[in-house]
């Protein structure tokens, strides 16, 4: 059986298109570029400031000298850059990249991020995650569905928000989701799983279209 995250990475990467510059944040969207279709070529930029990134690299193969905004030690492809943080949040913020992936607390019925901080809990910072969802074309959110029991999936955040802005799609392991005008459309579900599980395991209100088709893979 697939594990969650490798399912949601999966997913995601099948939304990449050719040509696309795209972000990997922190944690689940960094294993995305595991998992490109083959004959379908995007371009891995990190906030750390690299342009190129490959796969993680297999044991033994690991380069100190090159790290993603994780600290995940990282492969680059031929051609790469390496480049300060003042180059990498001018091409964040100047509205460069085509699409961002990152991790999620909450998104609500409108389609609101809250992925920086829990209350209570201390933190370096909001790191780049505002300036990402507002500059990014697309913004896709890679993150499992529940946590400890509780729907990441609400009505209303009562997280600190990312940004105002609505993010395009979201991708859990147990559903694809597209926030619209409208409210939350449930899209594709995975597999062996049912619309009615969703429907239980969401604090959100779904709309359900008359045919929701199993989440595709490959």
């Amino acid at each position: 059986m697939m594990k969650p995250k490798e399912l949601i990475a999966r997913r995601i990467a099948l939304e990449l298109k050719n040509g696309e510059l795209v972000n990997l944040g922190i944690g689940i969207p960094t294993l995305v570029a595991n998992y490109i279709p083959n004959g379908v070529q995007v371009f891995f930029q990190s906030e750390n400031g690299i342009i190129g990134m490959g796969p993680l690299p297999k044991a033994g193969m690991e380069n100190p000298d090159l790290t993603n905004a994780s600290g995940l030690y990282v492969t680059s492809l031929p051609g790469a850059a390496i480049f300060d943080s003042a180059i990498s949040f001018g091409i964040i913020r100047g509205g460069h990249l085509d699409v961002t992936v990152l991790g999620g607390l909450q998104v609500d019925e409108h389609g609101l991020l809250a992925n920086w901080m829990i209350p209570g809990k201390k933190v370096p910072g909001m790191g780049g995650a505002m300036d990402l969802v507002t500059g990014a074309k697309k913004v896709m959110v890679a993150m499992t569905h529940t946590a400890k029991g509780r729907s990441k999936i609400v009505k209303k955040c009562n997280l600190p928000l990312t940004s105002i802005r609505s993010v395009d799609l979201i991708v859990t392991d147990l559903a694809v989701i597209k926030p619209t005008k409208e409210g939350l459309i449930l899209k594709e579900i995975a597999p062996g799983i049912s619309v009615e599980y969703v429907i239980q395991q969401t604090d959100a209100h779904l709309i359900i279209p008359e045919k929701v088709p199993e989440m595709s893979l490959n």
